[in-house]
């Protein structure tokens, strides 16, 4: 399947890999219906033949609603919860059509047979197509299954997308040229910016787009390429069949934030307010603590083993306590597993020249004051355990940005001091993204977008990819 998906092509890829989803499906169809099956009908040695028929049309059915809620829409693969969210919902079609078929004509079907076939469908399903993701953002890595995209806008905001889709491969797309709007048309043709091939001025978009063969027009929020310039550019696109994407002057606004609504033809982007207070933050408080204490209790042995090998060590105190600053700028105290020697803050001065991050953050690779067992806590993350602790105490959250340092909080202008209007979390976009490897201006970005954007589903894609993310332990010093 891996080798499928690395074909040649900028439009072979997009073509395979919904046939490869396909093929998932129906095979997830397949085993859903014959373990719903066996497991029914296994103990009582009847075997309805009826029921072995709707287990091998499953998977017809399946490949029909799949197709009916656009699963196989290409704008979709590979990034995003659209997909997921259309496989969920066709599993929640297909389980609310059999409830209506089944009572319009009386059928007598087996509930078993039902409530084991169709909830493991979808499971099965969506287990499927995230590793046929995964597959695909490795190939991705590699430089393969790639939309060309010729980039349209300023140049400092061309640079930072180039140097956006360079580190995030996943997102499918490979900048390969550039068309700058505020650069002087009468200049040299061809010039670069970020290390890809750039030419001044609009005019010549289509013409750039054929010569690097590209497959797709971003357009960066730039008032030179709006209204009847724009419209001209979709005609010209139209024709080689090139896609147009345009993005709004929003930074780090998510989809669900905005709506589209037309106005005397013009089509207004509407932006709601995030939202910070309501019965969802009461739902997520509630989960919080819920599984915090859940948590706790689960791994009270595993902390029990920890606090003993800490203090056969080195004899030292088993936690770090230290203050934090919380939502609404409210202190307080932070715990952790102790990974650093007793005296690791009076030694922090000595080291000040080897600091290794940008801003107010303090971070060296291989840090000297770290235990033998303090290295091995931080790559798993197991040191971060005891901040349950304040999950049930209300000052943390499971899923937030980072919980910030006094001295860092003291240095935030006033764009910055916007992630504190929410509760830190002990996971959050900077733990997903690169840990301690992300600059301190990305951390900050990564930080403010959450705070704009947080709803429960992201963090329960938050907390799934975290599990990813201390697994490799990238980032974790």
């Amino acid at each position: 399947m891996e080798a499928g998906l690395a074909a040649l092509g900028s439009g072979s890829w997009i073509v395979r890999y919904p046939r490869h989803a396909a093929i998932i499906d129906a095979g997830c169809g397949l085993a859903a219906g014959l373990l719903a099956y066996q497991i029914r009908f296994d103990d009582n040695g009847r075997a309805p033949s009826e029921y072995l028929a709707m287990s091998l049309g499953l998977p017809v059915a399946w490949l029909v609603i799949l197709l009916l809620v656009g699963a196989y829409d290409p704008r979709f693969i590979g990034v995003g919860t659209d997909e997921f969210r259309r496989v969920f919902n066709a599993g929640a079609f297909l389980t609310a059509a059999v409830a209506i078929l089944s009572y319009a004509f009386k059928a007598d079907l087996a509930r078993g047979y039902v409530v084991i076939a169709l909830p493991c469908l979808t499971l099965f399903d969506l287990l499927g197509r995230f590793v046929l993701r995964k597959r695909l953002h490795r190939a991705r890595e590699r430089g393969e299954c790639m939309r060309r995209v010729v980039v349209v806008g300023y140049a400092l905001v061309v640079s930072d997308i180039v140097t956006m889709l360079r580190r995030e491969t996943y997102h499918g797309l490979l900048v390969v040229a550039a068309c700058l709007a505020d650069a002087d048309p009468l200049a040299d043709d061809l010039a670069t910016i970020a290390d890809v091939p750039a030419s001044a001025g609009l005019a010549g978009i289509p013409e750039v787009v054929r010569h690097f063969d590209a497959d797709t027009v971003a357009v960066l929020a730039c008032p030179e390429m709006a209204g009847s310039q724009l419209r001209q550019l979709a005609w010209d696109l139209e024709k080689t069949g090139t896609d147009l994407c345009v993005a709004p002057a929003l930074l780090d606004v998510a989809g669900p934030r905005t709506t589209i609504r037309p106005t005397a033809g013009l089509p207004l982007l509407h932006m709601d307010h995030p939202e910070f207070s309501g019965f969802k933050l009461v739902v997520k408080a509630a989960v919080d603590r819920v599984f915090a204490l859940l948590a706790l209790v689960a791994a009270a042995p595993l902390l029990a083993i920890i606090a003993l090998l800490i203090r056969l060590d080195d004899g030292g105190p088993v936690l770090f306590r230290q203050t934090r600053v919380g939502k609404d700028g409210r202190g307080f105290a932070v715990y952790k597993f102790r990974t650093m020697v007793s005296d690791a803050e009076e030694r922090k001065a000595g080291l000040a020249a080897r600091n290794q991050s940008q801003g107010p953050l303090f971070k060296i690779r291989k840090d000297p004051r770290l235990t033998r067992l303090g290295g091995w806590l931080r790559r798993w993350s197991l040191d971060e355990i005891p901040q349950l602790l304040n999950v049930l105490a209300g000052d943390m959250s499971l899923v937030g940005p980072r919980p910030a340092l006094p001295e860092e909080a003291a240095m935030y202008g006033d764009h910055v001091r916007r992630r504190l209007v929410v509760k830190p979390g002990m996971t959050g976009l900077w733990q997903v993204n690169g840990r301690s490897d992300l600059s301190w201006d990305e951390s900050v970005r990564l930080d403010l977008r959450y705070v704009e954007n947080w709803s429960l589903m992201l963090d329960v894609q938050i907390l799934w990819k975290t599990c990813a993310a201390v697994a490799r332990g990238s980032g974790a010093y």
